[in-house]
């Protein structure tokens, strides 16, 4: 779907969502209009038993909008792509749910928030777990590499949400499931383009 956005558009779009994740990847609390951090995770319905093996400042750091493994199964031994990881927090869960003899990979747009991920990975010491800076529009991943591809209040932020799709369903193994959580809108669109840019990450 063509949205008439220029590229200085597209910039501006990028820059929001740059400059408002990298606040937010030092400071979740107050970044954003729902719950985050550890009562979050408890009111989405996360497994408990998993919450219990991440450490308090990993679950402080959780600022997603839902809960995108009430979707499906995950089991040991997958592969699981978390689009948009954040802090990393659903990207942990994911490593422990597939356990060792899986993997759990992260990307996120905003450098800041890659940096917060791998500090949250380094007080875990999981050898099975990977963060990269990336965009959902062009994974760099070769095709079929993953059962389970995850994520959680992110797509919405993406421009190019076609492009995205298409980059998803080929990284996902033949059978393999998009598994999302996200925010949509309920009322009358932006009037204009103008308008549109300025409350694309709101």
């Amino acid at each position: 779907m063509d949205l008439g956005l220029e590229q200085q558009d597209k910039d501006r779009i990028t820059r929001s969502i740059l400059e408002k994740y990298a606040k937010a990847s030092f400071t979740p609390e107050g970044a954003f209009k729902y719950p985050t951090g550890a009562a979050a995770l408890r009111m989405l319905g996360y497994d408990e038993a998993v919450l219990g093996q991440l450490p308090a400042t990993v679950q402080d750091a959780y600022c997603g909008v839902g809960n995108p493994f009430s979707l499906g199964a995950i089991e040991p031994g997958m592969a699981v792509l978390d689009i948009g990881s954040g802090a990393g927090v659903d990207t942990l869960v994911a490593a422990l749910v597939v356990g060792p003899g899986g993997k759990a990979v992260g990307i996120d747009i905003t450098p800041e928030m890659v940096a917060r991920a791998r500090a949250n990975l380094e007080l875990m010491k999981l050898t099975h777990v990977a963060f990269h800076q990336g965009s959902a529009e062009q994974l760099g991943f070769p095709s079929g590499g993953f059962d389970a591809v995850i994520s959680n209040g992110a797509l919405n932020l993406v421009v190019d949400k076609e492009k995205a799709s298409a980059e998803i369903f080929r990284v996902l193994k033949p059978g393999g499931r998009l598994m999302a959580a996200d925010q949509v809108l309920t009322g009358a669109p932006p009037r204009s383009t103008s308008d549109m840019v300025a409350s694309w990450y709101r």
